[in-house]
């Protein structure tokens, strides 16, 4: 917590003054990358990002009301109803090929508060574990933080899910603590993992961000020199 300032009048302890002026709701924006972009999703992106879903339904056990899905169709309809909605505002991921191979919202969105987070984060097989899938987040974390203006940048997930929990803290989240029987999701109980990135931390997460994904961190076999983890001081 940030050090607290004294009331001038009564002498009790205050936050620090901060601007109040609400920030931006995010856009309709292309974010483009050395390895793909993040653009808005539109039901253009449906076709590529099914064959790039279909099959996998493990992708979606943590969402908390929708997928897995059976058929194209039914996939298509339930993306065009994503892609219309204003909060959660979702992009699409698109690799150097031009398809779609992963869904991320920008959330919860209170502008008078300036708080903002990152969810219903679909990644499929083609994108896990590949420079794009963190590149993309990096694209969403700048885009909230310095061109929106975002002073809190909220990861939340099902606390059974290791995979999200360990990204949270890779990408430079810091924990903050497990919600309990904080949702019903699909018939069970969630108890939720609340992490967050702020304004005054950004500069740092930004740097550890573009030093492992510059071409220079990996081998010509492409391995990594050093960890986003341990830039970002996590135990691997």
């Amino acid at each position: 917590m940030s050090d607290p300032q004294s009331h001038p009048f009564t002498g009790q302890p205050i936050g620090a003054p901060v601007d109040d002026r609400p920030a931006p709701r995010p856009g309709p924006v292309t974010l483009a990358g050395r390895y793909g972009r993040v653009e808005k999703l539109t039901p253009d992106h449906a076709a590529t990002m099914w064959n790039a879903v279909k099959g996998h339904d493990a992708i979606w056990t943590y969402m908390s009301q929708y997928g897995p899905f059976e058929h194209a169709s039914e996939f298509a309809a339930w993306l065009k109803r994503r892609a219309a909605l204003d909060d959660p505002y979702a992009y699409a991921i698109v690799d150097a090929s031009n398809c779609a191979v992963g869904i991320a919202t920008l959330m919860d969105i209170q502008p008078d508060m300036r708080v903002i987070e990152v969810g219903h984060i679909v990644y499929s097989p083609a994108l896990q574990r590949t420079l794009l899938g963190t590149e993309a987040q990096y694209l969403l974390a700048r885009y909230a933080f310095e061109t929106l203006g975002y002073r809190r940048y909220e990861w939340k997930c099902n606390s059974h899910n290791a995979a999200s929990r360990r990204a949270a803290l890779r990408y430079g989240f810091v924990f903050e603590g497990v919600l309990r029987q904080h949702k019903i999701a699909k018939g069970r109980n969630r108890d939720t993992a609340y992490y967050s990135m702020l304004d005054s931390e950004w500069p740092r997460r930004k740097h550890n961000f573009e030093r492992w994904l510059s071409p220079d961190n990996f081998t010509a076999d492409g391995r990594q020199k050093v960890s986003l983890s341990a830039l970002n001081g996590v135990a691997e």
